[in-house]
């Protein structure tokens, strides 16, 4: 049992459960015996200690009445001749343990014993005021002991005296703190009120301690003692990692030995400088640095060790290990000490045993090591150092580690050198292709001498021989790029070697059993090798771990490979499992096994680019087209576009080598990648589709069941795609068929078919969700959402677009996630939840700054601009608005829309604004670009709007006219939108026109002025 009385009495039994007391004569009594533990109290010691001059009646009874109470939570009270005692050691009563540590000179460890004041809630006994003085007395003469040993704290101190002004020892230590400070006139003044505070109270003079410590301050000699930096000199700042050092801070304050591992150019000598620099034992001169790299037998290990402390040991070379090892822990020894063992990797065994036997010997000491790989010993806490921080798609790259680096070192060797407009994209490529190495990033920044920052980033490819300018004083390692990877190469086995080789095969990485498969059979023990000495990272990807090189050491690695000769043996083993591994899993990308196909072409995407890539150029048809095979679809549910539509190209150049019915297939793909309405040419459509089906590919290849009728389609061949859709649909493939009614919704819609589209459309959303296809599932509920929203129903509207979003964000299909939102957002708005849109805004805002998209971000800024456009916030929807223009202008994704979304948005604001003048002359801009490419569902939006900007001209007649047109272009009025609700609230439902489509098209062109 353990009693605690400095704070409020509580006791702990053996197995450290708290015990319940009781009232508080009873914590009393514990509190008095706890005093003497072990020892007999007389029972009219106690009665006195208890009640004092007004003991009950019966005071012998109410003593044992109480000491029976407190015997059912302690049993070991028990009465004996002399009185009751309390049958525990001193050591379990922290006031016997708190005056162990202080008489050991343990005073901080002795002060961390208290919870509050001594006694805190029994001080109405008569016996707690002299023992709570006493305690609080040595509490403060500990408190004065710390400071004595330790470092001297203004703050606290002058805390301290100014609750108690009359201790003299404690003035001193004030006076003291404050002159190291500079602070000489405050020390004085400090004396003066404690001697008059002596004279007018107690009517004496100050000690002779306190008068000599008031004399060394005039004289000057307590002043600031000079920091003995025995660091390396520091001759650049430091950016870029102050999370890590506050992390290496809390190590170091929890473990004696921190090892800061690494692969090399990673800043581990300069973090641990840094992080030693700032150690509260620098300030007391008790850190030294002993750089290890120059080291090359570990019997020099203990000499190179001495050289730090400006020590030399002679003699016999046999005893100047064991005396050196003396002299180092006799300095060490003297005080709390931080050894800095500066690369350790060369030395790895000999720096291990020298380090824990150091430890051993020297138990206030701590060691900060940096090294490629752990020294492996017992109590080691490890720091992976890594890159800095690096962008990957933000426009604002500013606060990136790596970023901050490179300007950093950049604005020193090239004044004037800012990250503006011109310079952040080449900044950003080359903080991502350099790995936000820091040792790179200034040697980069060191070309800016002679180079320009465009032609750094031509030449990273060429890194070795561009990463050559490194600083004169540096180590010769560390002057170039390729000295720093050699140094750690050179440390490798035979059997690494070749293993590290060979993994340079694998752009992004690779696990155990690709890596066994394509360069080393059973590798796993190598392979850790490589990973300790920090050749190779390893990162946990849903469990499984995964084997990655940083691109410089994967660059040379490549170089050796090539060398090496088994370069054509490795590279095609490589290709061939790319080849087996998207054949193994393209058809799942459309079954319910799609999200474990999405999770394993997530982790492989980029090796199997460079495969693809690999066979392309060397023109390996059949590898190359096995290959685009296999991923495209993945890239296309993605939303990979640019990458698909670049891959089909280049395989498409291979030209006549290509089998008839793989140049079918890609050539369709390219069309319908590239379609919109009235585009591509209905002839050139139908004569690539026809190719596919003479060539027989559409029984090879299930995606063709949605592309080929979705290419007739919108190349206004509604015969053909009626036909492709029924070729479709009589597929054995269960997908197919889903892709037939999906494809058929789009034709039944053009048609003025509503009911059957939905019918088409329910059941390719049934058959989606059959065989598992999420990505079908969720483009379905789009569509849905959409016509459904048309009716005026926009809450189940907005409930399919969730449903949609849900999907979406589980596919972790960028593109489709953010029209999802979007959508979303806009729908809230039509519905007149302002809230809810602008939530959604925001909600899509962090999504899209999360995975780094900088185009997504403009079409949400479009989003954002309709929403606050619907909530009547016009100022802040016209700034939107004209940002999104700026934006988008050199958008690649938007291109050819620009004009039009921004002349539809800019007519809206114009009608809010009471401006429809201006609204009329932009709305013609968007019915000329809708209308050039017979796109029927936005024509009619286009329309729509166009009514509204003349029914705020006051031409009644003309608006409705327009109304009619835009429900024949479309089938029906968009009664989701309030406006052309109000619209048709005022002017009434539109007669049916009478025109063919090509004559109503040609009418509303005409009503905007444009003249055919």
């Amino acid at each position: 049992m353990r009693v605690a009385l400095l704070g409020p009495t509580t006791v702990v039994a053996e197995d450290g459960t708290p015990v319940d007391i009781g009232g508080a004569r009873v914590r009393m009594l514990l509190a008095r015996l706890a005093l003497d533990p072990g020892r007999p109290v007389p029972t009219a010691t106690l009665i006195d200690d208890l009640w004092g001059e007004q003991p009950p009646a019966d005071a012998a009874n109410a003593l044992q009445s109480l000491v029976s109470r407190l015997r059912k939570v302690c049993p070991d009270v028990t009465l004996e001749p002399g009185g009751y005692r309390l049958g525990i050691a001193p050591d379990n009563v922290d006031v016997f343990q708190f005056d162990r540590l202080r008489a050991a000179g343990r005073p901080a460890e002795a002060l961390a014993l208290w919870r509050g004041d001594a006694l805190a809630d029994v001080r109405e006994a008569p016996f707690a005021q002299v023992a709570a003085t006493r305690l609080d007395e040595a509490r403060v003469a500990a408190e004065e002991d710390r400071f004595r040993t330790g470092e001297l704290d203004v703050a606290a101190l002058t805390a301290m005296h100014e609750k108690h002004p009359l201790r003299e020892r404690l003035a001193g230590l004030l006076m003291r703190a404050l002159c190291q400070q500079g602070r000489q006139s405050d020390a004085l003044h400090v004396y003066e009120q404690v001697r008059g505070r002596l004279a007018d109270e107690l009517g004496v003079d100050p000690s002779a301690e306190l008068q000599q410590i008031h004399v060394a301050a005039l004289r000057g000699e307590l002043g600031p003692r000079p920091v003995v930096d025995r660091l390396p000199v520091r001759l650049t700042s430091f950016v870029g990692r102050d999370a890590e050092l506050a992390e290496i801070a809390g190590l170091l304050a929890q473990a004696r030995l921190v090892t800061l591992v690494g692969p090399g150019g990673a800043g581990k000598t300069r973090l641990a400088t840094e992080a030693a620099a700032r150690h509260p034992l620098h300030g007391k001169g008790r850190v030294w640095f002993a750089a290890l790299a120059g080291v090359r037998a570990a019997e020099d290990l203990a000499g190179a060790v001495l050289g730090a402390f400006e020590l030399r040991v002679g003699g016999d070379p046999l005893r100047r290990a064991s005396e050196g090892m003396d002299r180092i822990a006799e300095v060490l020894g003297a005080g709390e000490s931080l050894l800095v063992l500066d690369n350790c990797e060369h030395l790895i065994s000999s720096a291990a045993e020298f380090t824990t036997e150091l430890l051993r010997r020297v138990p206030n000491l701590r060691v900060l090591a940096t090294s490629r790989e752990p020294l492996a010993i017992d109590g080691e806490s490890l720091y992976p150092v890594g890159p800095l921080s690096v962008p990957n798609g933000q426009a604002d790259v500013s606060g990136f580690g790596a970023v901050r680096l490179f300007l950093d070192r950049a604005s020193a060797v090239k004044p004037g050198f800012l990250l503006d407009e011109s310079t952040v994209d080449d900044v950003r490529q080359i903080c991502r292709g350099l790995d936000g190495m820091p040792l790179a990033l200034e040697l980069a920044a060191a070309r800016l001498r002679s180079m320009t920052v465009r032609q750094i980033t031509q030449r990273l490819d060429d890194r070795f021989r561009l990463l050559t300018s490194g600083s004169r004083t540096a180590l010769p390692r560390q002057r170039t790029l390729r000295a720093v990877v050699e140094w750690s190469w050179d440390l490798l086995t035979e059997e690494e070697l070749r293993l590290a080789r060979r993994i340079s095969v694998f752009p992004a990485g690779a696990d155990l059993a690709a890596i066994e498969q394509v360069c080393v059979e059973d590798s796993l023990y190598v392979l850790t090798s490589l990973v300790e000495k920090s050749i190779v990272d390893v990162i946990e990807l849903d469990a499984e771990p995964r084997y990655r090189m940083l691109e410089t050491i994967r660059v040379y690695a490549a170089e050796q490979l090539e060398a090496s000769g088994e370069q054509q043996e490795i590279v095609g083993r490589f290709r061939r499992y790319y080849r087996e591994l998207t054949e193994k899993w393209e058809p799942l990308n459309r079954t319910a096994r799609q999200l474990e196909a999405i999770a394993v072409y997530e982790a492989e995407q980029d090796n199997i680019a460079a495969a693809l890539r690999g066979a392309i150029d060397d023109r390996d048809v059949d590898l190359a087209a096995a290959l685009l095979g296999g991923v495209f679809w993945y890239w296309l549910l993605k939303g990979d576009n640019e990458r698909a539509q670049v891959a089909v190209r280049d395989l498409l150049a291979l030209g006549g080598q290509l089998p008839d019915d793989v140049h079918a297939s890609f050539r369709a793909m390219q069309l319908i990648m590239a379609a919109m309405p009235g585009l591509p040419a209905t002839e050139e459509a139908a004569q690539v589709i026809e190719d596919c089906v003479n060539t027989g590919a559409t029984q090879k290849w299930p995606p063709l069941a949605i592309a080929l009728p979705m290419l007739a389609f919108l190349s206004q061949n509604p015969e053909l795609a009626r036909r492709e859709v029924k070729r479709a649909a009589a597929s054995e493939d269960a997908w197919a068929r889903a892709a037939a009614d999906w494809a058929l919704s789009f034709i039944l819609v053009d048609e003025g078919e509503f009911d059957l589209a939905e019918e088409a459309r329910d059941r390719a959303y049934e058959q989606f969700i059959a065989v598992g296809d999420r990505w079908g599932s969720a483009m379905t509920l789009g569509m849905k959402a959409t016509f459904i929203s048309h009716t005026g129903d926009n809450r189940a509207a907005i409930e399919l677009f969730e449903r949609g979003l849900a999907v979406a964000l589980e596919l972790r299909s960028q593109d489709d996630a953010v029209q999802q939102r979007w959508r979303l957002a806009v729908e809230y708005a039509r519905l007149g939840d302002h809230a809810a849109a602008e939530r959604e805004t925001i909600e899509a805002e962090r999504y899209v700054q999360a995975i780094g998209n900088d185009q997504m971000s403009i079409m949400i800024d479009y989003a954002k601009a309709e929403v606050l456009l619907r909530a009547g916030r016009l100022a802040e929807a016209r700034e939107l608005s004209d940002r999104f223009k700026r934006r988008a202008t050199t958008s690649a994704v938007l291109h050819s829309f620009v004009t039009e979304w921004s002349a539809m948005l800019e007519s809206r604001l114009a009608v809010a604004e009471g401006n429809p003048a201006e609204a009329e002359a932009r709305i013609a801009i968007a019915v000329g670009t809708t209308s050039d490419r017979s796109d029927m569902p936005d024509l009619a939006t286009v329309t729509e709007l166009l009514a509204q900007v003349r029914f705020a001209e006051g031409r009644r007649d003309s608006a409705a006219r327009l109304l009619a047109l835009a429900k024949r272009i479309r089938g029906r009025l968009d009664l989701g939108d309030p406006d052309v609700r109000m619209l048709v609230a005022e002017l009434g439902e539109p007669e049916p026109v009478q025109l063919t489509k090509a004559e109503t098209v040609r009418e509303i062109r005409a009503e905007a002025g444009i003249s055919d």
